[in-house]
């Protein structure tokens, strides 16, 4: 009796998570990240070949593969992969990427030079840890299990790492990284 209990209890929690985990919805890349044309990743390098999905394009989250939340973006298949951020279910991933409201209304109502630093993929002095995350996406938690901290380790490719420094308000002051990779991540 126990066993048949516990197998009930099992099959309803594997149907509770089937049916969860292929939850789809509409949203917006809350943040810039880059593809292949095929696949994103959530370290979001820049390799050679890869181009940047801007923050606030539209997204339809249309099911789950192993890792990887599958996407449809202007037509075309992709997939986001949880490749460093395995401590998130795929839902909470999915949502983490795809959000709900359109992060365009925010951007349009910074100021000019964190505008700009967005559209360019890069970080600037004095952003707020979201407008970070919308600059060059969020940082995965195997780094960064806890967001409300003073730095967030990042990369810009598999040895391109670089740190974020917030102050006691949740405003960048600098990063510090390599003279070649502040170039490509960092605009004064």
């Amino acid at each position: 009796m126990l066993l048949r209990s516990l197998a009930g209890a099992a099959l309803l929690g594997t149907l509770s998570l089937a049916a969860h985990a292929q939850e789809t919805f509409d949203g917006f890349l809350c943040c810039n990240l880059r593809t292949d044309g095929s696949w994103m990743s959530d370290a979001n390098y820049a390799e050679s070949g890869k181009r940047i999905v801007p923050a606030g394009t539209p997204v339809r989250v249309t099911g789950y593969g192993r890792q990887r939340v599958l996407v449809e973006i202007n037509g075309a298949k992709q997939a986001i992969g949880n490749d460093y951020s395995r401590d998130l279910d795929l839902p909470t991933f999915a949502k983490r990427w795809v959000v709900k409201d359109d992060p365009n209304a925010k951007i349009a109502s910074y100021p000019p030079k964190i505008r700009e630093a967005i559209k360019s993929a890069r970080i600037t002095k004095g952003m707020t840890r979201e407008q970070v995350a919308m600059a060059v996406g969020w940082p995965i938690t195997s780094e960064n299990p806890n967001l409300d901290v003073a730095l967030w380790r990042m990369w810009i490719s598999s040895f391109g790492g670089y740190s974020v420094m917030f102050d006691k308000a949740g405003k960048v002051t600098g990063v510090d990284t390599d003279p070649q990779t502040k170039v490509l991540v960092y605009v004064d």
